[in-house]
């Protein structure tokens, strides 16, 4: 992507697992979604009408303090996302902006130290040079040299859209 920052999407290892049981512990149910336009975290982009996608509980943050060593405790959180079905190439190509991102819609960032705490966090409204306003946030979290990695969310929803992680 051809961002400042990158943009994360869910690790293929990680993809394998939530397409058998999801971070709830429920196995994956997918389905043909006639519709499409839903975020897919898999790749980064929107569900194409006709595509076959789960949607899963994913816990981003315990995936990362697997990696990390880190230790959450309560801060750890899953929520929904939608997934492939089946596996897919991932994110493709270089792709101007973030993902899932649209002037006027509202978005959650929040900063994680190295233990995976929150240490702070914002309201986002995205602006019309959408790049430039994420560009902004990341930088300003990202100034705090206690943050380690950044997550995006949906305000309507509340589901994890991307990750991006100190730079």
């Amino acid at each position: 992507m051809n961002t400042t920052y990158t943009p994360r999407a869910i690790a293929p290892d990680t993809l394998e697992q939530l397409r058998d049981t999801d971070d709830a512990g429920r196995p994956c149910v997918p389905y043909v979604d006639a519709e499409g336009g839903s975020p897919l975290r898999c790749c980064l982009r929107p569900v194409a009408p006709g595509e076959r996608v789960a949607l899963v509980s994913y816990a981003p943050l315990r995936r990362w303090a697997r990696e990390t060593g880190a230790a959450p405790g309560a801060y750890d959180e899953q929520g929904p996302v939608f997934i492939h079905a089946e596996p897919c190439e991932g994110p493709q190509g270089e792709r101007a902006g973030y993902p899932f991102s649209r002037a006027g819609a509202l978005r959650t960032v929040r900063r994680y130290d190295a233990r995976g705490h929150i240490v702070g966090g914002r309201l986002m409204e995205i602006p019309e040079d959408e790049e430039q306003g994420f560009d902004g946030v990341f930088a300003e979290a990202f100034a705090d040299p206690e943050v380690a990695l950044v997550h995006v969310r949906a305000v309507e929803y509340g589901c994890f859209h991307f990750e991006v992680r100190r730079p």
